[in-house]
């Protein structure tokens, strides 16, 4: 997980499980002190000729933790809608849908949210991992916003070299408004010198959405800047880091099944 997200306590016991002095730093000290010996570690295993065997590593320890916490506030939301008012099954019944039904419903509506919201921060965070291992200067930044006041930065996820990437696990928006926000960030990083480029991961399947998207790779042509989605996109993350993510990933997903199966 990202360190970022730690609280200053969790940062600590973080920093001394590597080894890391904390007495007397600051948050932000340890924040690149932790990226500092995982750099290093990144770089020796490079060095040694290990360095596909630490990624593999790292994206599985990685998804057990998403994993884990997805399982968890699977399992606590469950217990919560025990608790709930379901007077609203009075609509439910009326428009055709059981008791029964509406439970489901809610059930794996809250279930979803939180998977999508998981699932998309996974992924993302993969990718900068195999991207982190490519090129040991790239990373994340901001960029000020140029064109308004809000926001006043706009986020890349991943600047390697002068290609501003965006990684997108999938985006289903059907607001217009997300043109114009998107249109406003690509001529800012424009502006500042980089190369707008996004991959997306999953293309969406309703015609709003892709149509959308259509828009979306128009505008990045327009500004020299590079759309990559589907296969395209995995092809693009393997070809500039050098690491198949998507075999990576593959191969986690068929030792959690066989798991669950021996289970």
């Amino acid at each position: 997980m990202k360190v970022e997200r730690f609280k200053k306590a969790e940062l600590n016991e973080y920093c001394k499980k590597l080894g890391i002095e904390t007495k007397g730093k600051k948050k932000s000290d340890l924040i690149d002190a932790v990226y500092n010996h995982q750099r290093a570690e990144i770089d020796e295993a490079i060095k040694s000729g290990n360095g596909l065997d630490l990624l593999k590593l790292k994206i599985s320890h990685l998804s057990d933790e998403y994993a884990n916490n997805l399982r968890e506030k699977i399992d606590t939301r469950r217990e919560e809608m025990k608790a709930d008012n379901n007077s609203h099954y009075l609509i439910y019944r009326v428009l055709g849908i059981s008791n029964n039904e509406g439970s489901l419903i809610d059930e794996y509506q809250n279930i979803g949210r939180f998977l999508y919201k998981y699932a998309g921060s996974f992924l993302e965070e993969a990718a900068s991992l195999c991207l982190f291992f490519a090129n040991s200067k790239g990373g994340k930044t901001t960029v000020e916003n140029t064109e308004g006041k809000k926001p006043k930065i706009f986020e890349i996820d991943f600047l390697n070299g002068n290609d501003a990437v965006e990684l997108k696990w999938r985006d289903a928006t059907t607001d217009g408004d997300h043109i114009m926000k998107e249109h406003t960030r690509v001529k800012v990083i424009k502006e500042h010198g980089y190369k707008p480029i996004r991959i997306m991961f999953y293309y969406p399947q309703r015609e709003q959405a892709i149509k959308i998207q259509e828009t979306l790779k128009t505008l990045y042509s327009g500004v020299d800047g590079e759309y990559y989605a589907g296969d395209d996109a995995w092809n693009y993350l393997t070809k500039i880091s050098g690491y198949n993510l998507k075999s990576i990933l593959t191969k986690i997903a068929e030792r959690r099944e066989n798991e669950a199966e021996n289970n």
